[in-house]
């Protein structure tokens, strides 16, 4: 199983369908792509509150822009473009995450410290931060703790941080409109009902009428709105 596979499945097991059905209702738009229409749709489905704390988170900033740059290239390591699909970052998850460190301030001093060790591990490797080093020099970085079982004790709080940073990566993908896209998830459709087989009618004696034909089985008004009389 690929690296994308092995997400896909922990996507598929941690997020709920109700998860799924917003994220694909509110598309990109809830990673900060259009704040303003976000919180002033008609019918957003948000009260007077909830839109004035959406607000106040839009236009809040947590990450610095070079927070920003090694999330963005610690995302892209982790689900790259490939054949099926874009990459984190063309799913926006870096502004997803963004945005969810503000919505759930638990992940703040987790992910501003994890930030701050990798850069300290590189200038210390290779004299640069993480974002200044080769893709070379970055995944053999990343190598150090994307691994839990095989990492060493000095390189646990790397862990630990890679592991928030792939799950956040994960959950912003998946929920994305590339993500459900690549997980073939196409939500709920409509049920193709042509009654009772015939053969199995027959068994047992019996026939639709005439009348239940022509109101509740034709075929070719499947699709229509129903209308009372």
């Amino acid at each position: 199983m690929d690296r994308r596979e092995s997400l896909r499945a922990i996507a598929l097991g941690t997020l709920s369908v109700g998860t799924i059905l917003s994220a694909t209702g509110c598309e990109d738009n809830k990673t900060g792509g259009d704040k303003k229409t976000a919180a002033n749709t008609p019918g957003y489905g948000r009260t007077p509150d909830e839109v004035k704390r959406d607000k106040a988170l839009m236009e809040d900033k947590f990450f610095t822009p070079e927070e920003m740059k090694t999330i963005t290239i610690l995302a892209d390591i982790i689900i790259p473009a490939d054949e099926h699909s874009g990459s984190a970052s063309d799913a926006k998850v870096p502004e997803f995450i963004g945005f969810i460190v503000k919505d759930m301030p638990d992940h703040q001093l987790p992910m501003r410290g994890g930030l701050r060790w990798l850069d300290v591990q590189c200038a210390k490797r290779y004299n640069k931060s993480f974002a200044e080093c080769s893709p070379e020099q970055r995944i053999e970085m990343v190598d150090l703790i994307a691994y839990p079982e095989k990492a060493t004790l000095e390189n646990t709080q790397g862990v630990a941080f890679f592991n928030r940073m792939r799950n956040l990566t994960a959950t912003g993908f998946f929920t994305s409109k590339i993500g459900i896209k690549d997980l073939g998830y196409v939500g709920n459709t409509p049920n193709e009902w042509d009654g009772v087989p015939a053969d199995v009618l027959k068994q047992y004696g019996y026939a639709y009428d005439e009348k239940t034909l022509a109101t509740c089985l034709k075929i070719e008004d499947r699709g229509k709105i129903m209308t009372w009389d």
